[in-house]
């Protein structure tokens, strides 16, 4: 862990973020460090001493960069903006830095038009009072990739309890913020899985490793993530039919319009 000086904070959205116009990282490297994050073999994950997860460079002067940035990014029109493509912006470090509060702060003097605030952290509900300044210009979407824990220790044993992100979910969607569930990536679930993100959300999103990796799924394989499933008896649960059945079970809880796929979910 070490904190750095960066040149920029806002990166221009490309690729399955190019519906959004930036995305904003805090942090570099995520202590969460689950199997499947497809930072993992992107240049900062691939070219990097440290494994994967055992590794944080805070940038110590984000706060001073986005209060420029972003006023610039205002001048030449519609900002809408992705936190975070590449990190947690509420894992561990965050109790101590506070450096996502920071950025909230200055975007509550200068808002965004949108900003998704993504994350898997049920530390997300102490920013409530900003969120709240941010009104409809804001959505927290919670990862939920599963309701079974044990699935969860199995994939990303560092990861939040699932059972702490539903509550902290509900307690942001009944503060009156917008918020989404984000069953990303899909992971096995039981049958009682949609009700219980209902009780703690309207609107669900699913995503799985063949639609969201940025590479159909190969990103996944070099991974080995299916070694995981195999080893432990959920084969009929790796496929890119799979979120078809996952997606009928949350469409009986949550309106068609509310329940979306992939990159859709994300973009209002």
């Amino acid at each position: 862990m070490k904190g750095i000086v960066s040149k920029s904070i806002l990166t221009k959205g490309t690729g399955v973020l190019s519906v959004f116009t930036h995305s904003l990282n805090p942090y570099s490297g995520c202590a969460f460090g689950c199997s499947y994050c497809y930072v993992r073999q992107l240049p900062v994950g691939v070219f990097r001493d440290e494994e994967w997860g055992t590794w944080i460079d805070i940038k110590e002067n984000a706060k001073e960069l986005l209060e420029k940035e972003l006023a610039k990014a205002r001048k030449k029109g519609e900002v809408r903006i992705f936190m975070s493509s590449s990190t947690d912006p509420y894992q561990p470090i965050e109790y101590k830095k506070q450096l996502t509060r920071s950025l909230l702060e200055v975007m509550v003097k200068n808002p965004p038009d949108f900003l998704l605030v993504q994350t898997r952290s049920p530390l997300v509900a102490r920013d409530i009072d900003l969120f709240k300044k941010l009104g409809s210009s804001v959505r927290i979407s919670m990862t939920v990739e599963t309701d079974i824990d044990k699935i969860r220790k199995l994939f990303s044993p560092s990861a939040p309890p699932i059972q702490a992100r539903l509550k902290a979910l509900k307690t942001i969607t009944e503060a009156g913020i917008p918020t989404q569930a984000a069953v990303s990536p899909l992971l096995p679930s039981s049958s009682k899985f949609p009700k219980r993100l209902r009780d703690a959300t309207n609107r669900a999103i699913i995503d799985d490793f063949f639609m969201g990796d940025g590479s159909r799924g190969k990103r996944t394989e070099r991974l080995g993530i299916r070694k995981i499933y195999e080893d432990n008896g959920l084969e009929s649960w790796y496929g890119p039919h799979v979120y078809r059945h996952v997606m009928q079970r949350l469409k009986e809880e949550f309106p068609a319009i509310d329940t979306l796929i992939s990159i859709k979910g994300f973009e209002e």
